[in-house]
């Protein structure tokens, strides 16, 4: 459904606006997006580049000059569907676009904050996202803006008019099903995960044409299941995820197994791979499916071309405590002994911050970013975890009734050492910027049976804070030697994504409102500005008019609000919202 609210005057306005810079007819190519990183006048991909290091070369914008920087627009999503504002901006040609909780798109003219256009996705009434009725952001291709929906499906519009070009199922919202992360773009695909893993559906990785929507693979993220390719329309098998059913799955729970990739991919051109990290197996009592439970809470190489699962890094197998794996892995390279090493690092739900090689998946180096970690004792020498037995939650099946197994206090939380936000890599520093949080889960599991549609954990949990005045750490890690470099304490959780400049500047938000700017050597604060509700998007720059401009979207809500317990009590006060509030310097 669309929505226009312009005046004819405003229209005209808009109009020659469109003509001047020849908007109507640019369209985003392949390679636009590949070199997203390097061109400064836009943001063509989610993660400011394939890669998702979120690091801009601008530098106008800096240590020195921040303190100036003020709001020149703020436009508010409307109406009553506000709830968490996770997205993170598009810019091109001078036109903004977002997405909005319930599945909504906006096109803003990012000179004035004027509508251009909105979308509004029509949600049935039985959809069942697990963590608030957020969307991540969407994908420009050529003229059209493409992003997933709640009810499980791949929207294309156009993007001068906001009308629909192609519409593609991609799963069952009934069985559990849904899309909440931003798709990504490679070699004229749109590539996208699915959510669900709270309701034993099975994880997928699809790729559809960008042009017309037609379905060109799909790899399952649970082992055992087929995949297939589509060539000239028709359906072949393309192999078994892992090469057979039952190998690290006893019975039939593979087929109910989760695995969700529901956090979106990143993708490396250097090595031409595709990397997903895949959620929680189900259920989540892991004394009814013993065995590693491929390819759940795992790292993902994929072909881009075919889908075929290239390499694999488990980081929590046999997961017992939700801590899934679906974090972001984040290209890059550094020097050791003289020689370039290609690597990519990750910030796992876990607690360890893990550098693996992105050309085979080898294990490099793994490291704590918490403070405390109650169910590991460390990493071994190929990365996987030294379990802590008595930290696990105890057997339903051995306690005198039969309903609930031994009650253990696990740190991380199920909410993680850092969970969906994305981290932020700097050229300049060599430091990761890792937005994480300090808290403890009591936890135990429960008998449960699949269900189609049904929640299928097979535990319960109370969230708790590890300390009285915070909860929030944004940290600067060293992946070349696991030292945290700074810190910089928040008193809220912090959800929301890092953005990390040549200005010496990293910048994310808080709950309690505030787009921060620190200094990327010191952690210092160097700026700070309240939108009125909390900050749970990722921030952006980009230059226009000779200009660089800095745009989050504000608006409390997620999975801390509605999963939190002891925290979301903490935390009740903080009012709601739904803006993008654009800042710069004055002329």
């Amino acid at each position: 459904m669309i929505k226009t609210t312009k005046t004819k005057a405003l229209s005209l306005s808009m109009m020659v606006s469109l003509a001047i810079s020849g908007m109507a007819n640019a369209g985003v190519t392949d390679k636009d997006i590949l070199n997203d990183q390097m061109t400064t006048d836009d943001v063509v991909s989610y993660g400011l580049g394939l890669k998702g290091q979120r690091y801009s070369p601008l530098k106008k914008i800096n240590n020195e000059t921040v303190k100036e920087m003020r709001p020149v627009w703020a436009f508010s999503l409307g109406g009553e569907k506000q709830r968490g504002q996770e997205s993170q901006p598009l810019i091109k040609d001078g036109v903004m676009y977002i997405s909005g909780s319930y599945s909504r798109v906006f096109a803003i003219d990012a000179r004035t904050g004027d509508e251009l256009w909105q979308y509004d996705a029509r949600l049935p009434d039985g959809i069942m996202p697990c963590c608030d009725v957020i969307n991540r952001g969407v994908a420009l291709h050529g003229d059209l803006v493409i992003f997933g929906t709640l009810d499980a499906k791949l929207v294309a519009l156009n993007k001068d008019t906001g009308k629909v070009v192609w519409k593609k199922k991609v799963e069952d919202y009934k069985a559990g099903y849904s899309i909440t992360a931003a798709p990504i773009i490679v070699k004229g695909k749109v590539i996208t995960g699915v959510a669900g893993g709270e309701f034993g559906i099975v994880g997928k990785v699809r790729a559809y044409d960008a042009n017309n929507g037609k379905i060109v693979w799909e790899r399952p993220t649970v082992e055992g299941h087929m995949g297939y390719i589509w060539k000239n329309g028709k359906k072949t098998e393309n192999g078994i995820s892992g090469g057979k059913a039952g190998q690290t799955w006893p019975g039939d729970l593979w087929k109910s197994g989760g695995a969700a990739p529901w956090n979106g991919g990143t993708y490396d051109a250097d090595v031409d791979l595709l990397f997903f990290g895949t959620g929680n197996p189900a259920p989540w009592n892991s004394h009814l499916r013993p065995g590693d439970n491929y390819f759940s809470s795992s790292r993902l190489a994929l072909d881009p071309d075919t889908g075929k699962i290239v390499w694999h890094f488990q980081t929590t197998p046999h997961d017992g405590w939700d801590f899934d794996g679906v974090n972001e892995l984040v290209s890059f390279d550094y020097k050791q002994n003289g020689k370039t090493v290609k690597a990519a690092a990750t910030a796992d739900r876990n607690g360890f911050m893990y550098v693996l090689n992105r050309e085979n998946g080898d294990f490099i180096r793994g490291f704590p970013f918490v403070d405390k970690i109650s169910w590991a004792s460390g990493l071994d020498k190929k990365g996987r975890p030294i379990y802590i037995d008595s930290n696990r939650p105890g057997n339903p099946a051995d306690s005198k009734d039969g309903k609930k197994g031994k009650m253990v206090t696990a740190t991380p939380s199920f909410l993680g050492g850092k969970n969906w936000m994305p981290i932020a890599y700097s050229k300049d520093t060599e430091l990761f910027y890792v937005p994480s949080n300090e808290w403890s889960m009591d936890i135990w599991n429960e008998p449960t049976a699949y269900k189609k549609g049904s929640a299928y954990l097979g535990a319960g949990f109370t969230i708790k804070a590890n300390h009285d005045d915070y909860i929030g750490v944004l940290r600067a890690m060293d992946p070349k030697t696991g030292k945290e470099v700074w810190r910089y304490k928040n008193y809220s959780p912090l959800w929301a994504g890092v953005l990390a400049t040549a200005g010496n500047l990293v910048f994310t938000g808080n709950p309690e409102g505030y787009l921060l700017g620190l200094n990327a050597k010191t952690g210092d604060v160097e700026y700070k500005f309240n939108t009125g509700s909390g900050v749970v998007g990722s921030p952006v720059t980009w230059e226009m008019d000779g200009e660089q401009y800095i745009s989050v979207l504000s608006g409390w809500g997620g999975a801390v609000p509605l999963w939190g317990g002891d925290v979301a009590k903490r935390i009740k006060h903080l009012n709601q919202g739904g803006s993008v509030w654009t800042f710069k310097l004055p002329k």
